[in-house]
């Protein structure tokens, strides 16, 4: 079965005879599904052209309320994703192709407006003009020249908040060294062990008693090689010794078992 969804014929510009239709839904998802859109008061819009960006769909969707934002994507988003700040220096890759974009209205009633919306709707205006052909490919390449200041002033922004982290997280393991936790485990942070830690009266024992068994294991070993000799050869000769006894009680054996008549 197929599902129809309402549709809003869009043109370029008033030279276009043929319309483009943009397929908007209101955006739901199951009950219970993490979203990163509010729901009812977001649009779901697919078949978005590659010559429409934020602000004409922004633009074209503002007679039906206030817009809130306007996001373009490659695909759908099913499902809750962490939304970083975006760099025009370090994402400078365009979505080519057609789009899908999710646009937030401040009320609910936005998308029911854009529901209804009736067109055909102009992408390209004198008043709000859009750049296409070699106008828009000169305009793509200025953009991509970085500004050396700018960058600068976004790396220095972006390594400030880094290193801030770094020293959080840092504080946070230095003060969670050597302290156990409701188990008595002592977590092991990538700091390392240090002699001057802190440690509690049972992993004290612990260690001592440690090296107590050490140092008596150690102590047992013979140190020099001909004391492994020698210790080697009297254990053979044991071993000799237990194998005639054991001859001899065999023998014994043999003979206590003989049948004597008289």
């Amino acid at each position: 079965a197929t599902i129809s969804l309402p549709a809003i014929p869009i043109k370029f510009s008033e030279k276009q005879q043929a319309s483009h239709y943009l397929y908007v839904r209101e955006h739901r998802v199951r009950e219970g599904a993490p979203s990163a859109w509010p729901q009812k008061r977001t649009l779901f819009v697919l078949n978005v052209p590659p010559y429409c960006t934020e602000e004409c769909l922004s633009r074209l969707l503002s007679p039906c309320g206030t817009v809130q934002s306007v996001e373009l994507q490659e695909k759908p988003d099913l499902a809750e994703s962490s939304k970083e700040p975006k760099s025009k220096f370090f994402h400078p890759k365009p979505i080519s192709g057609f789009q899908v974009a999710y646009v937030v209205f401040q009320k609910p009633s936005g998308v029911l407006a854009a529901l209804t919306l009736k067109g055909p709707l102009l992408v390209s205006t004198e008043s709000h003009p859009v750049k296409s052909g070699i106008h828009k490919w000169i305009s793509d390449y200025a953009d991509s020249v970085t500004d050396p200041e700018a960058l600068r002033v976004e790396v220095d922004t972006f390594m400030e908040a880094y290193d801030q982290k770094i020293a959080a997280e840092e504080e946070k393991a230095k003060q969670e060294e050597g302290v156990p936790d409701e188990e008595g485990w002592v977590k092991v942070t990538r700091r390392g062990r240090r002699p001057g830690l802190p440690r509690t009266e049972a992993a004290s024992l612990r260690v001592l008693e440690r090296e107590r068994r050490k140092r008596a294991r150690k102590e047992l070993l013979n140190f020099y090689a001909w004391q492994h000799r020698e210790a080697k050869m009297e254990h053979l000769a044991q071993l000799r010794k237990k194998f005639e006894e054991d001859k001899q009680r065999i023998e014994l054996m043999r003979a206590q078992r003989k049948f004597r008549p008289y």
